[in-house]
């Protein structure tokens, strides 16, 4: 997939729907051109006028390896935010991101690494192991304190947001398209809606099987991505 598929923001056009959703939660769900539930795509938020709300850089993220693949495969954070790669198989991994938005390198370990990392620049961050080129999953860094990933039936919450209007950003990994931008309001009155992302269905990493252990190089895959 070329590049410009997946670093792009995807900005979709959306329809408004009635919800019983409290004031303060907004929620988005979620689909394919084939109306099918998506997941793993980054829902962010952008005022138009300026706010004072400060981005939540004191929470708590980690990107996993897990059973030899990355969890989550989508991991959206604040601008500004630390994230912890715990190591949890008895596997060494080898960590590393050549992306313009971050760039750094976690060389063999298990356990927890030494120190966090920091991402201090919007936009996004593909992650791989130099060790199995088949490992990977992707850090969205927002600029906005409101953004949220849709699980695995399509939805996305976003909380505590204030009334006013928004810029919708969207990314998906399998995304196709980058249509026009657009702006909500949001109320109320209009606290849901629906948006569309149009996407190639990939499978995402898995684990592979038992015994896999054949050391290998810097994924084509990975290569191409991590602008």
């Amino acid at each position: 997939m070329p590049v410009t598929r997946l670093m792009q923001p995807l900005l979709c056009l959306a329809y408004f729907m009635g919800t019983s959703v409290s004031a303060g939660t907004f929620t988005v769900n979620v689909t394919d051109n084939g109306g099918e539930r998506l997941g793993d795509a980054v829902v962010e938020l952008i005022p138009t006028a300026k706010t004072a709300a400060t981005l939540p850089t004191n929470k708590h993220y980690e990107m996993r390896q897990q059973n030899r693949v990355f969890s989550p495969f989508v991991l959206a954070v604040p601008q500004g935010a630390q994230v912890d790669f715990p190591n949890l198989d008895r596997t060494r991994h080898h960590v590393y991101s050549f992306s313009e938005a971050k760039q750094f390198e976690l060389k063999l370990y298990v356990g927890q690494a030494e120190s966090p990392i920091s991402f201090e620049k919007p936009g996004l961050v593909a992650i791989g192991c130099n060790i199995h080129d088949y490992m990977q999953a992707f850090i969205y860094v927002a600029a906005s304190p409101y953004f949220a990933v849709s699980n695995e039936t399509g939805l996305a919450s976003i909380d505590n947001i204030p009334d006013g209007e928004y810029q919708i950003r969207l990314w998906h990994p399998w995304q196709l398209a980058d249509p026009a931008p657009t702006t909500i309001m949001i109320n109320d009155a209009n606290n849901h809606l629906t948006v569309n992302i149009d996407v190639k269905r990939e499978e995402k990493p898995s684990s592979p099987p038992s015994g896999f252990g054949v050391q290998h190089h810097v994924s084509t895959y990975m290569g191409q991505h991590a602008k």
